[in-house]
């Protein structure tokens, strides 16, 4: 591994946990609403988010435990978009738009997103909100970059918590649903 993926690595891992003031990756811009369902070989839709079951995850330039390893995440619960199936590995994407493969059994069905990663750095902050609309009580504030745990998205919001706080944000400022999609914990 690279000098400056051990840094990116350690960073993230650093950073990801806290709730303010943290910002960790810039992604890519928000993925793109599925128009069509395609399915994968294992039957579920393709692509769909999940999460890292475990703190020490690979990921690796094939998909087989043969192939040279890529990446090590070190977060549990960190949100990856499945974009390709084969037999038990699964090719993700991350937030940042760094791809690999990671065998199905260290991914998680739970739902866990990335509050506006694409604003990294330009001094922005997420209002938390006690209800799904524009002008409710602020819970708490966010900073982009900061992970939370998805209970519910409902096409056009999310109820979310972060570290104890639980509130809604609107759906196009998270990186684990798509846009118009509906999430159910």
């Amino acid at each position: 591994m690279s000098g400056y993926a051990s840094l990116r690595m350690a960073f993230s891992a650093a950073c990801l946990g806290a709730l303010v003031y943290s910002p960790v990756v810039a992604a890519q811009g928000a993925a793109a609403p599925a128009q069509s369902i395609t399915l994968g070989p294992s039957g579920l839709p393709l692509p769909r988010f999940v999460s890292l079951k475990s703190g020490r995850v690979n990921s690796r330039v094939g998909p087989g435990a043969n192939y040279s390893v890529d990446w090590m995440y070190m977060k549990a619960g960190l949100p990856m978009e499945i974009i390709q199936e084969f037999d038990t590995w699964r090719r993700v994407r991350d937030a940042d738009g760094s791809e690999g493969w990671i065998n199905q059994s260290l991914l998680s069905g739970k739902r866990t997103a990335i509050v506006s990663p694409w604003q990294r750095g330009k001094d922005a902050k997420i209002n938390l909100l006690n209800s799904p609309q524009d002008g409710a009580r602020v819970v708490a504030i966010i900073e982009p970059g900061v992970m939370g745990s998805i209970k519910s998205c409902n096409g056009q919001w999310c109820e979310m918590t972060f570290e104890g706080h639980t509130g809604w944000l609107a759906q196009s400022l998270v990186w684990g649903a798509y846009p118009g999609e509906r999430v159910k914990d």
